[in-house]
């Protein structure tokens, strides 16, 4: 989540309040008291009760929830913090955002908020839960209204009623302008084709009356709030025109009047809205990809009931436990575990892989993905927001909600754009006037100067950026967690590799097996199988698909941490691990030297089978593990943009130098145990380093937090994915080179869009300023500017 975001002051609250609060941890009235006078001791509690069955206390007085909780916290028990999103309606700019953020931040409960103005949602961090009357009540208090939300019926509803709403107006604004643009166009030719005073008067009234509150509601709240937005230039601007041009009419008579503005407030007005229905419109382009996500759920699903029949229910009232089916052609409405039958399935919108997978009985399928061929039967495992399809959608949106560290700048020069721009009005009314210009002149050009200002294209420049970038990549299968990560990304310029899993397919078969003078291979395999019953390590699923019978697992036994396992088999204590295991025992490898030396420039792992107490070497067990498909092309493709490639892993130097040779990687950091990752990762940080680390397993998420960008593969667990800053939706090595790409390419589009930016208002405002644009030209480009 954002990392800048509004935080809740710890000062009192200026007016008492009467705050609930949960607490967890009471067991008894004993308890209960005990909060109660933790809570009485802070400053500005007037008064507090804890009720033990409904666990929430409530609390009078003027204290900060902050305290409260810290109160709480100090005699032993937890106030639960939760995090919640809300949709805004009526933002203009990027100064509309941090007059909500200090709204909301006033509201009891409130920890922290961070608002996107592209999105126009609000991520909140509160103490328990909030109902909506006082969220809706600080919005409406600073001048805007909460907003249903997107994926709910109602929300979509209004918001295909708000795209209409827009779409009518913007017709109706271009109705009361076209006399006016026409008439502009005759003056450009030569021609008198402008509407008569009165008519001009008539047009212009019915502007000001349908449109005109709108920008003066939100002008006036920003003056109230000590702040100014968009709508105060817009308000500003217009107004100056319309008094201009009625002391115009007033002081000529209707029959006489020449030289009336009545165009340039109706033009720029029209302008304003066109633009903010593009601005709409491109908003809604940019956030398309949570809409696809949550559409793929489907609303109907087939509830197999325990007679054997089947029954259509709502999606929503399918349970965890039950079981479905799903026939060809139907999107899956839960996810679960496949009971019978067998399918190819349609994975493409959450992993971005286009060729169907072939799912049987055991196997783990998702919300939203598509059954090609075949009757599945699956027991549910997750619905709704505990779905993969709901936590993809759930990250995606607060990537896209993040702000990146370069907005801080976007955030301070959006706190003083408005009072800067109304100062520089100020001074180009004053200095035509001053240089001899006629009162008329002078309003006209600092109206122009306020109506082309546009902190609007400051406000999106970021995030519109960042929603495009995160929604296309995660359309590839990419999830890219914040903005953070993608300014990390950018700058990555050392891409390090866990092998097995990641840069292999994690699936090893044993591939030799040499055994000691006088002991038979079959026997040693044995041995080491009963060493490996039960476990779910790749070379243990490995010695035991080569055993192929049941083996009875070993006594006393215990894993060795980076090394191997151990334990008793037949009376004897075994050790079965790696060459660091054999050298700790202090056996002697005798003529199994050989072999491991021949079989470690094939690059195949080794295992060596050990006698502890007989300090014996038993047998060598050699593994080969294959290169995924494309691993060799993404290596080559991280070389070709510039960034070194190593590789991370605990086999002996020989087989990890000879895996890197056939992927084409030349840095390689070979036995190295989990625990030593992350110092190799800081070492490359050491000399210079920007490092990337792309890993699957729980020992990876380390070295993926010791790093300046993690990269989880979506195959490996949900802690791998927690450390990372990227998450891959497929194990497939070459979504590594498109995950730097797409970053890269969201980062310089995020660059070159404030760059746009800042030029056309250090631009525009001069040329304004100087007389060189016409209201009615500066609103035009101040529209199309976002």
């Amino acid at each position: 989540m954002d990392k800048t975001r509004t935080p809740m002051p710890e000062a009192p609250l200026a007016s008492p309040i009467r705050l609930s609060l949960p607490v967890q941890g009471m067991t008894c009235a004993a308890c209960a008291g005990r909060v109660e006078r933790a809570l009485r001791k802070v400053p500005g509690v007037t008064e507090a009760w804890v009720n033990l069955a409904s666990e929430r206390a409530e609390v009078a007085g003027s204290a900060a929830p902050a305290c409260l909780a810290a109160a709480i916290r100090g005699a032993g028990y937890e106030v639960p913090e939760t995090e919640r999103e809300i949709g805004i309606e009526g933002m203009t700019c990027a100064a509309c955002a941090s007059r909500v953020e200090r709204a909301l931040a006033r509201v009891p409960g409130v920890l922290s908020v961070s608002v996107s103005p592209a999105t126009e949602r609000a991520s909140l961090r509160l103490l328990g839960c909030i109902p909506d009357a006082p969220l809706a009540a600080a919005l409406a208090q600073a001048g805007y209204r909460l907003a249903a939300a997107p994926q709910d019926d109602a929300g979509q509803a209004a918001a295909a009623a708000r795209r209409r709403m827009q779409t009518a107006e913007l017709v109706l604004a271009g109705v009361l302008a076209a006399p006016f643009l026409l008439g502009m166009l005759g003056m450009a030719l030569g021609q008198d084709w402008m509407p008569g005073a009165l008519a001009q008067l008539g047009l212009t009234a019915l502007m000001f009356l349908w449109f005109g509150p709108r920008f003066l509601r939100a002008a006036w709240g920003a003056l109230r709030d000590g702040t100014g937005n968009m709508d105060l230039l817009v308000s500003l601007g217009t107004g100056s025109a319309v008094l201009l041009s009625l002391w115009v009419l007033w002081r000529d008579g209707p029959a006489h009047a020449h030289g009336l503005y009545f165009e340039a407030a109706v033009t720029v007005l029209f302008f304003v809205i066109l633009g903010k229905w593009l601005e709409a419109r491109a908003k809604r382009a940019t956030g398309a990809a949570i809409g696809a996500l949550l559409d793929m759920r489907p609303r109907i699903a087939r509830r197999l009931e325990a007679d054997g029949t089947e029954r259509d229910v709502a999606a929503d009232a399918i349970l965890p436990g039950e079981r479905i089916v799903v026939r060809p052609g139907e999107r899956i409405p839960a996810d679960g575990l496949v009971e019978q039958g067998e399918a190819g399935i349609d994975e493409s919108a959450l992993t971005g892989e286009s060729r169907p997978v072939e799912r049987g009985p055991g196997a783990v399928v998702s919300t939203g993905t598509v059954v090609l061929d075949g009757r599945l039967v699956l027991r549910v495992t997750a619905v709704g927001a505990d779905t993969t399809l709901a936590r993809v959608a759930a990250l995606v949106a607060a990537a896209q909600a993040s702000r990146a560290p370069v907005q801080k700048l976007v955030d301070r020069v959006s706190a003083i754009f408005v009072p800067v721009v109304v100062c520089i009005a100020a001074l180009t009314l004053a200095g035509w006037l001053l240089a001899g210009a006629g009162l008329e002149e002078a309003v006209l050009h600092a109206v122009a100067v306020l109506v082309i200002a546009c902190p609007c294209a400051l406000g999106l420049a970021t995030p519109a950026a960042i929603m495009a970038g995160t929604g296309a990549a995660a359309r590839a299968g990419i999830l890219v967690r914040d903005a953070e990560a993608i300014e990390r990304a950018r700058a990555v310029t050392l891409v390090a590799f866990d092998k097995t899993g990641t840069l292999t397919e994690g699936k090893p078969r044993l591939a030799a097996l040499h055994a000691a003078e006088g002991l038979a291979p079959q026997a040693t395999l044995a041995l080491a199988a009963a060493l490996q019953a039960g476990s779910e390590h790749p070379l243990a699923r490995a010695v035991l698909a080569a055993h192929g019978a049941a083996a009875a697992p070993a006594e006393a036994f215990r894993a060795l941490s980076g090394r191997g396992v151990e334990g008793v088999v037949g009376g004897r204590r075994l050790a079965l691990g790696s060459p660091r295991l054999l050298a700790e025992s202090g056996a002697a490898p005798g003529r199994l030297a050989a072999f491991a030396e021949a079989e470690a420039v094939q690059g195949r792992s080794l295992a060596w089978l050990v006698d502890v107490e007989a300090h014996a070497a038993l047998a060598l067990l050699a593994f080969e593990d294959a290169p995924k498909p494309r691993a060799a092309e993404a290596v080559a493709a991280l070389r070709r943009m510039g960034v070194q490639v190593a590789m991370l892993s605990g086999d002996v130097a020989t087989a990890a130098a000879a895996a890197a040779r056939q992927l084409g990687i030349d840095r390689v950091a070979a036995e190295v145990l989990p625990a030593d990752k992350a110092a190799e990762v800081q070492a490359w940080q050491a000399g210079g380093a920007r490092v990337a680390m792309v890993g699957d397993g729980v020992n990876d998420a380390p070295a993926l937090a010791a790093a300046d960008l993690g990269i989880a593969m979506g195959t490996g667990t949900d802690v791998a994915m927690a450390a990372a800053g990227i998450t891959l939706m497929r194990g497939d090595p070459g979504l590594v080179p498109a995950a730097l790409d797409i970053t890269r390419r969201t980062y310089g589009k995020v660059k070159g869009n404030l760059g746009w930016a800042f030029a056309y208002n250090l631009l525009g405002l001069p040329l304004a300023a100087a007389g060189f644009l016409s209201p009615p030209v500066a609103g035009a480009a101040m529209a199309l500017s976002s």
